[in-house]
């Protein structure tokens, strides 16, 4: 099989392995910069449900589930960077958009919450 049969044949699978590669890369970057962040006034923004926040989260993280995001945005300071979080990435992705939208410039998502603890 030749590489363009190959790509054609397989493009789902190396879009998907491309998505969690970035995924990957991109929480490490925010794990690096956290210090940098902390010391610039970060709020550290747990998008899980209550629930899950109860179970075991970051010191310091505020909870504020994704699905009530929109409605409690003046709980999240717009002058300093946001660092997100979530179970796996995915709902943290999401708040960052929702962040972004609402003119948040500094926006991260860190991905797990556990990235946070070191």
């Amino acid at each position: 099989m030749d590489i363009a049969g190959f790509a054609q044949q397989y493009w789902p699978l190396m879009a998907l392995a491309l998505w969690f590669g970035y995924k990957w890369w991109n929480a490490r970057r925010v794990k690096a910069l956290l210090p940098e962040l902390v010391k610039n006034g970060a709020t550290v923004v747990d998008v899980r449900s209550a629930a899950e926040f109860a179970g075991g989260s970051a010191p310091g993280s505020v909870n504020i589930p994704l699905p009530e995001l929109g409605s409690r945005l003046s709980e999240i300071p717009t002058t300093a960077p946001v660092v997100l979080c979530c179970a796996s990435g995915t709902r943290s992705g999401m708040a960052k958009m929702v962040l972004k939208k609402n003119g948040y410039q500094q926006v991260f998502n860190i991905g797990k919450w556990s990235n946070l603890l070191g």
